[in-house]
């Protein structure tokens, strides 16, 4: 099994309504992959609550079979538009992707 995390922080240049604004466009698009990409396994989006400075904005947690359905969701056509408009409102990605066996 494969984890694909992904944490983006919001440009600042934004006032803060913008930003929440912005972040739940990222849930909801990302959320809506779960209908187009027959690989996507898991798929959570979490918003931040904490004040930390060092805190990341909004948190994508996701799984897939293999390596193979990693690499096609993030060559598909809806992810490729749905990481357009990520990449359009966020400063900074953080990413870790990662394999766990499955214990039986």
């Amino acid at each position: 099994m494969i984890k694909h995390i992904v944490m983006w922080k919001m440009k600042k240049n934004h006032n803060a309504a913008e930003s929440a604004m912005n972040a739940l466009e990222i849930k909801k698009r990302l959320e809506r992959l779960t209908s187009t990409i027959i690989q996507i396994k898991e798929l959570e989006v979490g918003m931040n609550f904490s004040n930390s400075e060092n805190a990341y904005d909004v948190v994508l947690y996701s799984e897939f079979d293999s390596k193979n359905d990693l690499e096609h969701y993030l060559k598909h056509p809806e992810h490729v538009k749905v990481k357009a408009y990520i990449d359009s409102v966020v400063a900074e990605r953080g990413i870790v992707d990662f394999e766990v066996s499955i214990k039986k």
